[in-house]
């Protein structure tokens, strides 16, 4: 049970009320860093008194949308198994806040406001207060800013055709996805992410439009691997196929010099050549049936 999962999963909007059950409640299964979940979907159903349909549909756009991620299998003495979820807190942190700021400081505005003036403390011993009132939020260490070294981003000229690739309603931020691209081709090139985008857009047109991730989050939780990995794989199948047919023609061009076949005709004089750097014929077998001056 974590209190700090549960507090910023409800200071954020799931889009309706039974998302917003189901996320707390597996933020009250959570642990600290949002792993540690392996409850099952009865189980789910049943304390939250929602359908099992419901709450089968909830876990899966969970997890096309990137909050929650499914990181193994767990025994159990009852179902057999279970699946082992992490709640993806940067997914969360990026949800639409559940309640604006407002005012300077956060904490909107009172009849009789606490000024931002240094307390003087009591008129015996003074000492100094705190600029701030108790209750504003840059007292709370969670919400304080890290201070880090700004993340390195891809060149817009990188980022252009992968993000025309991708479906065009599920675009947004080009900051943040020039961030997240910039890790993104340590890993793999710039024609690789556009065949994977291309891809991602052919397989999910048809699908519900909430079920399909956002730009800067398919780079950022590395969706486009799947993708990337498929092609590299189809790539090296066709040029394997491709060296097949080049030895099988090399194969059939020495046969038919040597025998001086009348499918000599039929050769591309590269094949004559490779043959005769092979040694399987000679320069004066080529010449003999008319192929090489």
């Amino acid at each position: 049970m974590s209190y700090h999962v549960e507090y910023r999963c409800s200071n954020r909007k799931f889009g309706s009320a039974p998302r917003k059950q189901i996320a707390m409640y597996l933020a009250n299964k959570a642990g600290d860093d949002g792993s540690g979940i392996w409850c099952s979907k009865h189980t789910i159903a049943r304390d939250t008194e929602l359908s099992l349909a419901t709450v089968k549909r909830t876990i899966r756009d969970f997890l096309a949308e990137g909050i929650l991620i499914a990181i193994g299998m767990r025994e159990t003495s009852r179902h057999g198994q279970t699946v082992i979820y992490r709640i993806a807190l940067e997914v969360v942190d990026e949800l639409e806040p559940l309640h604006a700021a407002k005012g300077p400081f956060g904490t909107g505005v009172t009849v009789n406001p606490v000024q931002p003036a240094p307390a003087t403390g009591v008129r015996v011993t003074p000492r100094p207060g705190s600029q701030r009132p108790p209750n504003n939020p840059k007292n709370n260490p969670m919400n304080r800013p890290l201070s880090r070294h700004e993340p390195p981003e891809a060149k817009e000229e990188d980022l252009q055709p992968i993000w025309d690739a991708f479906p065009s309603d599920r675009r947004r931020d080009r900051t943040a996805c020039r961030r997240h691209l910039a890790a993104a081709l340590s890993e793999a090139s710039r024609d690789e992410l556009v065949e994977a985008a291309q891809a991602y857009a052919a397989e999910t047109a048809e699908y519900t439009r909430r079920t399909v991730m956002f730009f800067d989050n398919w780079l950022r939780v590395g969706r486009w691997r799947r993708y990337v990995d498929a092609y590299r794989q189809q790539r090296a199948k066709a040029e394997a196929q491709a060296k097949a047919n080049e030895e099988t023609m090399v194969a059939n061009a020495a046969r038919w010099i040597s025998e001086g076949s009348d499918m000599c005709r039929h050769v591309p004089p590269k094949y004559a050549a490779i043959a005769v750097e092979r040694g399987l014929v000679t320069r004066e077998q080529v010449q003999a049936v008319g192929m090489m001056p």
